[in-house]
């Protein structure tokens, strides 16, 4: 099996949902966390110039999405299902860039205004479709766990930190798919034991 390494910053940020699927996959890796003060040394040493960062037997992979792709290719799925998987993953990143609009505004008065309009409209809108995408056994594609599942409760995850409140409350097959996610027992445990982090 290949040496995985991933660096990412101390955070779970973008980096979150690759550990997930390596902890629902089985792979073993290398959990690299580097602080702010050590970027300026590393960045230049990147692909990219940005992380996260997989290296795979010593080459580097950079994109979290593609990273994620990659690891999740190893949960075994049908070519069908990974398109499918991958129509809901690219959703939930539109969706995930609308909320970061919302935090990164400047003005404090278009902030509020970005955030409210976020809560009241866009986010009930996008539940209700990834309601319908999502299956009655809680999954995105196929019946088994995706990237997709583990993005959403990633993502749901940052939301419910920066807007408290039960915004998945009467979503039946989305309460599943965070259920079926979190119950997974690979997941369970690095839940479980993962280093604390407020993002």
């Amino acid at each position: 099996m290949p040496a995985y390494k991933l660096t990412y910053f101390n955070a779970r940020g973008r980096a979150e949902p690759i550990r997930l699927l390596f902890a629902a996959a089985g792979i073993k890796y290398e959990d690299v966390r580097i602080e702010g003060a050590d970027w300026p040394a590393l960045k230049p040493k990147t692909p990219m110039g940005q992380l996260p960062v997989l290296e795979i037997d010593g080459t580097m992979i950079c994109q979290s999405k593609a990273i994620a792709r990659l690891i999740a290719k190893d949960l075994g799925k049908t070519p069908l299902d990974l398109a499918q998987a991958d129509m809901t993953y690219d959703s939930l990143e539109e969706f995930g860039e609308k909320m970061r609009l919302c935090f990164v505004e400047k003005d404090e008065n278009k902030k509020e205004e970005l955030k409210r309009e976020f809560e009241e409209k866009t986010l009930p809108a996008a539940l209700d479709r990834f309601e319908k995408l999502a299956s009655a056994e809680g999954y995105f594609a196929g019946n088994s766990l995706t990237w997709a599942d583990v993005n959403f409760f990633t993502l749901f995850g940052f939301v419910d930190i920066l807007m408290p409140g039960d915004h998945l409350k009467g979503y039946v097959n989305l309460n599943k798919v965070t259920g079926n996610v979190s119950s997974n027992p690979g997941i369970a445990i690095w839940l479980k034991e993962r280093p604390e982090s407020q993002f």
